[in-house]
């Protein structure tokens, strides 16, 4: 291992750690779901032992509407942490998401890493990840094909993360080309592409230019949740001591930039039923989804799934996955009750009542 790659697998464990163990969410800005109320209805006239979950996520068949998302890989211990995840993931028939899987381009010793999640997860959707400056910067047709094979991946998640690349001491902010790129290579891929931002969220009109340009899903992965401009300002303070990148009165916004994420769901579904056109892409809610309550609310908003990454890798550090997902399915199936609604689908017809304030 060469010292770039040694220093970026340092940094996909660092990562992980201040995940776990510093106050990186967002600050004065929440994602909006407290806002949000669903309707009560008194009379559901059904019944909650037979209220289902299942639903469809890319035309594959999943248990409950929620996925793990990405969260890493390209370092020793990540193998470990994967299959941990992936073996939850087969269990309750959910999709999985996988972290960046760019170093396994530059290096085959951490494929290991994500091939893990395949081998322990083989018949639940996975999805491969590559970021927006690789994509930009003109990666290969044929080192996607190599992702995609890898974990014999159902659709490729390509990430957004401007703000976290302004943020990390090494990171790359040139985005030129992206959309032009995104479309040639998406043109090319034998699965669909999920466009996600990382904790920033996604406007209707970028939904907009990434659906133009071959995105078949929208991962909002809105603000309100955990902030990657505060996890590599961690980074960056523990290297260099003091930030002195921003004055200090504009830290504070860029480290609390973006869209609320029950903004950018409301935004997207509004614009689907302005534009007929879109009405086929599905749609992901993530960023700071807590517990079930907040997963019935996203989708009563224009979600299809939820999603989740911080809280699931907590889960995970404290042995409690497997049961904190049934629990917030547990929740998520209270809220279906008590609007009446026996299905997702019925639940996505749900009124939702927004409180400005």
């Amino acid at each position: 291992m060469n010292q770039t790659e040694h220093l970026t697998a340092e940094r996909k464990h660092h990562h992980v750690e201040i995940c776990l163990h510093d106050d990186v969410r967002f600050s004065g800005k929440t994602t909006g779901f407290e806002h949000i109320e669903l309707e009560h209805n008194a009379v559901p006239e059904i019944n909650f032992s037979e209220i289902d979950l299942a639903t469809t996520f890319l035309g594959h068949r999943i248990n409950y509407p929620f996925m793990i998302s990405s969260m890493t890989g390209g370092y020793t211990k990540a193998a470990d942490l994967n299959r941990s995840i992936a073996e939850t993931s087969e269990k309750l028939k959910i999709p999985l998401g996988v972290g960046s899987m760019r170093q396994a381009l530059e290096n085959d010793n951490f494929r290991q890493s994500f091939s893990i999640v395949r081998q322990a997860a083989p018949s639940i959707p996975v999805l491969a990840n590559i970021g927006a400056p690789e994509i930009a910067g003109g990666v290969s047709k044929q080192d996607i094909l190599s992702l995609i094979d890898m974990v014999a991946a159902d659709a490729l998640i390509v990430h957004l993360n401007p703000a976290q690349e302004l943020f990390q001491p090494e990171g790359n902010t040139d985005f030129s080309h992206f959309l032009n790129n995104l479309e040639e290579i998406g043109s090319a891929l034998p699965i669909p592409i999920i466009a996600k931002e990382v904790g920033c969220g996604i406007s209707a009109e970028t939904a907009k230019k990434l659906i133009d340009a071959g995105a078949a899903v929208i991962d909002v992965a809105g603000a309100g949740g955990l902030s990657w401009q505060k996890v590599e300002e961690v980074r960056y303070l523990r290297q260099f001591g003091e930030d002195r990148r921003f004055s200090p009165s504009a830290l504070d916004t860029l480290l609390n930039w973006g869209i609320p994420t029950s903004r950018c769901l409301a935004d997207i579904a509004a614009m689907k039923r302005r534009e007929p056109r879109y009405e086929p892409i599905e749609i992901i809610a993530s960023g700071g989804i807590a517990n079930g309550i907040d997963i019935a609310k996203a989708i009563a908003l224009g979600a299809d799934i939820a999603a989740s990454a911080g809280m699931m890798l907590k889960a995970l550090h404290h042995n409690i996955l497997e049961q904190t997902i049934l629990t917030w399915m547990n929740d998520l199936k209270a809220a279906m009750f008590l609007t009446g609604s026996r299905t997702i689908r019925d639940l996505q017809q749900t009124r939702t009542i927004i409180h400005h304030g």
